[in-house]
C-alpha cells in the first residue's frame, strides 16, 4: 500500500512490532517499535535517547535472535520517531567517475 506519496509501497504496523537497532560496532542497542516498513526504509519510535541515531550506519535488529536484520543510515527525527533507510550492496557500490577513467587510461601512454 502506498501512503505519504512514497516511491516505494509501505506496510503499516496495526500492532506494535518490537525490534532493537544496534549499533554497527555492537557497542549500542536501542528497543523501538516497528512503525511501517518498505523495500528502502522503515519508520520506527525509539525508546530512549536518540543521540546513537547520530552514527552513520547501523543495524536494525528485526528479530530477537538478530537473524534477520538490514543494515541502515538515519534520515529523518522528529521527537521520538525517527525514519532509516536500508543500505543495500548495490547502494554501497560506486562507479568509477569519468575523470578518474579517463586519467587512469591515459597514464599508460
Amino acid at each position: 500500500m502506498k501512503f505519504d506519496g512514497r516511491k516505494a509501497s509501505r506496510v503499516k504496523m496495526d500492532h506494535k512490532q518490537p525490534v532493537n537497532l544496534m549499533g554497527s560496532d555492537g557497542t549500542w542497542r536501542r528497543s523501538c517499535v516497528l512503525l511501517d516498513v518498505s523495500q528502502s526504509g522503515a519508520k520506527i519510535e525509539v525508546e530512549g535517547t536518540l543521540d546513537v541515531l547520530q552514527a552513520k550506519e547501523f543495524f536494525l535488529l528485526l528479530s530477537s535472535t538478530g537473524l534477520a536484520y538490514r543494515r541502515c543510515e538515519l534520515v529523518w527525527i522528529d521527537g521520538t520517531m525517527a525514519g532509516v533507510h536500508f543500505i543495500t550492496a548495490d547502494a554501497k557500490k560506486k562507479p568509477a567517475s569519468a575523470p578518474a577513467a579517463a586519467l587512469t587510461s591515459t597514464q599508460g601512454k
